[in-house]
């Protein structure tokens, strides 16, 4: 039997220059350290083949990254490598979406890098893996669909604390956390956790990897000098942390702490039912279509009604930079000629988007890299019935796919903003074309 190995290593990437952060619709150019970014790597080997993957505290890895980080490893000799990109989708880290305010090109080339740079640390500290387990933990404390039924017979996302008019979720939760576990001859423990939540949680200016910063560092605070854990983000473009039926700001680094805290417990409670498990390895991936979001006739009309009835407002790229939650909230008239602009872009400009989807497969495990955010429901059909009787992490944002969401079909013409076409730039049946890209992945 062949060895199959791995090397664990991290480098920091918080930003050296002044530049915005990511996640919300206005500017915030970043005024301090909170706590600190990495970019993470595990690179696995079995027959001379590599394998990595990589994690960012970055709100995604965006195509021009990826594409920069490809090109380094193929000047490095790893062309042939499989590849699993991911990010935690932290809403405090720098913007890396070229376009978007504060954005700063000579950070992707900083942390470009810093992840070749880890990734020579990683393949230098290859050692035969000799333990695996897997397991599985849960926590229905810190995570809510953020999209509900009104009383009204429509769906709104983040309709606001104790409002109400809610009547209930639109959909569901997905609080299980499965875990893989293994270690290596040279006394290095990996540790992986998959956590459905969004990572949007401290607020403010101030550089941080947000709760998932905090659970990895408490949870390897347990492990040995040199230990890594990875909290893999999990299907959760439907999800957040708020929980509406409780009054009271839910956006500080304290809640940040909490959450991260209330996770990096159940995750070390998990730890101590971990089950031994003989493990095999293998990687692949494919590449798939989807074509851009097709443009209903309701909505064309209603485009165009608002650019007519909105066409003295000046609207410049500054006045998207602007623009605050609260705009989109209560649909004020820039944020309505706004969104009309982007769908008469989206109507007027169809593409096909092409995307990867990376499976790691270790025999009683996966790790399932997706593209964009899916919605819970998506990524519970993938871990529970595609893969079901195996310990399935899934890992978003896979590859360069860059931010958008996925909802399910029956999500549209409801409400809330994920499936709007400024918000979702895909088709309405970009869910299915996941779980069918999936099926093929599973069967080549």
């Amino acid at each position: 039997m062949s060895i199959f190995e791995f090397g664990l290593a991290r480098k920091n990437i918080n930003p050296p220059m002044k530049m915005g952060l990511a996640g919300y619709f206005n500017t915030r150019i970043w005024t301090g350290v909170l706590d600190d970014l990495e970019v993470r790597i595990a690179a696995f080997r079995k027959d001379g083949k590599f394998s990595f993957l990589i994690q960012y505290d970055l709100i995604v890895c965006p195509p021009e990254l990826f594409q920069m980080v490809q090109k380094r490893l193929q000047d490095s000799g790893f062309a042939e490598s499989v590849l699993l990109v991911t990010a935690t989708h932290c809403h405090t880290a720098p913007e890396v979406r070229r376009g978007r305010g504060g954005f700063c090109a000579e950070y992707l080339d900083f942390v470009t890098e810093k992840t070749v740079d880890a990734l020579k640390d990683a393949v230098q500290n290859f050692s035969e893996c000799i333990a695996f387990q897997r397991g599985g933990t849960s926590n229905a404390e810190c995570c809510f669909n953020r999209r509900f039924w009104m009383k009204d017979g429509t769906v709104q996302t983040n309709p606001g604390k104790l409002n109400p008019d809610i009547v209930r979720p639109e959909g569901e939760i997905d609080p299980e956390i499965p875990l893989l576990y293994l270690k290596n001859k040279a006394g290095y423990n990996l540790l992986l956790a998959s956590i459905c939540n969004h990572a949007d949680t401290t607020g403010g200016s101030l550089v941080s990897g947000d709760w998932p910063g905090w659970t990895r560092r408490l949870v390897e605070a347990g492990m040995g000098n040199g230990d890594m854990m990875m909290p893999l983000i999990g299907c959760s473009g439907d999800i957040n942390h708020f929980d509406v039926t409780l009054p009271g700001d839910q956006t500080s680094p304290d809640e940040a702490e909490r959450i991260g805290r209330s996770y990096a417990e159940s995750v070390k409670q998990g730890m101590l039912t971990l089950k031994d498990t003989e493990t095999s390895f293998s990687s692949k991936s494919i590449s798939f279509q989807i074509p851009s979001r097709e443009i209903f006739p309701e909505e064309l009309a209603e485009a165009q009604e608002n650019l007519e009835k909105y066409k003295d407002i000046i609207f410049t790229p500054d006045t998207v930079k602007s623009l605050t939650a609260e705009d989109f909230a209560r649909k004020s008239p820039v944020v309505l000629k706004y969104f009309a602009e982007a769908l008469m872009d989206r109507y007027n400009n169809p593409k096909q988007y092409t995307f990867e989807m990376t499976l790691f497969d270790f025999g009683s495990s996966v790790i399932l890299g997706v593209p964009c955010e899916p919605f819970t429901a998506t990524g519970l059909i993938l871990r529970k019935q595609l893969f079901f009787g195996k310990t399935a992490l899934i890992a978003i944002l896979n590859n360069g796919s860059g931010t958008g969401y996925f909802p399910n079909l029956w999500n549209y013409g409801r409400g809330g903003y994920e499936t709007t076409p400024r918000s979702n730039q895909f088709s309405v049946h970009a869910a299915e074309k996941v779980l069918d890209a999936a099926t093929q992945l599973k069967q080549v």
